[in-house]
């Protein structure tokens, strides 16, 4: 087995929800010992969230299940002394401390960064939030939605007639844990060579508004503004979803070979050499009547199988799958994407966890243990603290 790049490095994780979450799941996957910090009697909010309510009643809501995996669970009340001291202890040994509060709410607790660094010079701490800990919308209270209204990204999904629309997960929330991630890695190796910490300051919505792009850069430049398109790709025809004999298709043949490969395949050989379909501006254009004619020749097959054909053929096209037909997929299985593991405090059940898409080497990044129980690890990480012993494991 390669050795995880991120192995001895010790995280302590005080978020919750999703957007850090997400984020310490990615370091951990890449070998990090990630010890979740939280408040006893409740912890993390997602316990309490996902679509089984017997679950969020045992402080195991899906939410949180799909995110914790191989992470240990320690309580602590920082507004407590004796918690408070404890905390000052582990963070001395951390070396990433990761946290989603709103700004401020850790100086508060007695722990602004001009302490931490006191405890720990070497101390990465990345501080993610809505807006970023500066600036006149910092303090303002922020979920993936919010920002996602505020980003931009509503008013370019849809189309004209359901515009602006929220994406149908939250996509805001996984950007700016990615970016969180990044940004650790990044100081990790920064520190290596300096020998110092330093203070991350993530916005979601600076990463949100990033990750935009082309609607974005297409504005700043050119200064035309993006408008929703629904399921057709702005930049290229036909390149869009588009119904079958049987289910729905994505296709994005963006280039001259690739369009005439599909008006061939499709039978449509004809609208090749039509003037209002002859270079990809004039496509563009005349987009409706474009649609019109490859919806005609899809009609003759079913998704799958102009799946397997145009893909065969260098053009780029595959169904709209379901979750459930998503998670099915042999590619994903062939690499090793899901990991089943024990099911927390449930022996005779499993837990279907999903990985990041990255191999090393060959291999498949996996937790190992499942999502830890409210304090699981108090007594393991506590104990040895309290006792003098705070070397990592």
């Amino acid at each position: 087995m390669t050795q995880a790049p991120l192995k001895g490095v010790r995280v302590l994780d005080l978020t919750n929800v999703l957007a850090g979450p997400y984020c310490s799941y990615q370091l951990l996957l890449f070998g990090a010992d990630v010890i979740k910090i939280e408040i006893p009697g409740s912890g993390d909010l997602a316990r309490q969230l996902g679509a089984d309510p017997e679950l969020n009643a045992t402080n195991r809501g899906a939410s949180f299940l799909a995110q914790n995996a191989g992470k240990k669970s320690v309580t602590l009340d920082l507004k407590a002394p004796g918690d408070k001291a404890s905390f000052r202890r582990l963070v001395a040994e951390a070396d990433v401390l990761l946290e989603n509060f709103r700004p401020g709410v850790l100086r508060r607790l007695g722990f602004p960064w001009e302490e931490l660094r006191v405890i720990n010079p070497r101390l990465i701490y990345c501080a993610i939030s809505g807006f970023g800990q500066t600036g006149p919308m910092s303090s303002r209270p922020a979920y993936d939605q919010i920002i996602q209204g505020l980003a931009g990204m509503m008013s370019v999904t849809g189309n004209d007639e359901v515009a602006p629309l929220r994406a149908g997960f939250p996509v805001c929330d996984t950007i700016g844990g990615l970016a969180a991630a990044m940004a650790i890695s990044a100081a990790l190796v920064g520190r290596a060579s300096s020998g110092e910490g330093a203070f991350l300051d993530v916005s979601m919505l600076e990463a949100s508004v990033s990750a935009m792009g082309w609607a974005v850069s297409n504005y700043l430049i050119t200064g035309q503004p993006p408008s929703p398109m629904g399921n057709d790709n702005a930049t290229a025809a036909p390149s869009g979803a588009f119904p079958t004999r049987s289910g729905m298709l994505n296709i994005a043949a963006n280039r001259q070979e690739q369009f005439e490969t599909l008006a061939r395949l499709i039978g449509r050989q004809e609208i090749v050499g039509d003037a209002r379909f002859i270079s990809a501006e004039n496509r563009k254009k005349n987009r409706d009547a474009l649609n019109a004619e490859v919806t005609a020749g899809l009609a003759a097959k079913s998704a799958i199988e102009w799946e397997e054909l145009l893909s065969s053929n260098g053009v780029p096209a595959a169904r709209i799958l379901t979750v459930p037909e998503m998670v099915k997929l042999e590619q994903l299985t062939e690499r090793g994407f899901f990991t089943e593991l024990e099911f927390p405090g449930d022996p005779e059940r499993t837990l279907t966890v999903s990985g990041n898409g990255v191999l090393i080497n060959g291999e498949a990044l996996h937790a190992t243990t499942p999502p830890p129980l409210l304090g699981q690890h108090n007594k393991e990480i506590l104990a040895n603290i309290r006792d003098g012993d705070a070397s990592h494991p």
